[in-house]
């Protein structure tokens, strides 16, 4: 997994510079193309990372409410908000794509 980050970087960082000298039309149209992918890459792990958060507190409260049964709704409450929380996290992963799409001044 490394290894292809590491792999990507130094592509994205050769392409630069061959735009160098083209004007303002070429590095536009990167910049364009950088910020699309930054985007996907934006929703896309904040997706993943709030479904894994999710996931691991439905669990927790699960085990929970099976070990001690009298405590339902005070977890079932607790979790709701835990979750909330999460998908807010999910939510600033979304503010970040559409900036990165819309109102980028360099791509422009």
């Amino acid at each position: 997994m490394k290894k292809m980050f590491y792999t990507l970087v130094l592509l994205l960082a050769g392409v630069v510079p061959a735009f160098a000298g083209e004007g303002g039309a070429a590095v536009g149209g990167l910049v364009k193309a950088l910020s699309a992918l930054g985007a996907g890459l934006a929703i896309g792990l904040a997706a993943a990372g709030a479904g894994a958060g999710q996931g691991q507190a439905v669990r927790g409260t699960q085990e929970a409410m099976a070990r001690n049964p009298q405590m339902a709704g005070k977890l079932t409450t607790t979790m709701f908000i835990g979750l909330a929380i999460i998908e807010a996290l999910a939510i600033y992963g979304l503010v970040i794509a559409l900036i990165l799409l819309y109102a980028n001044p360099l791509a422009g």
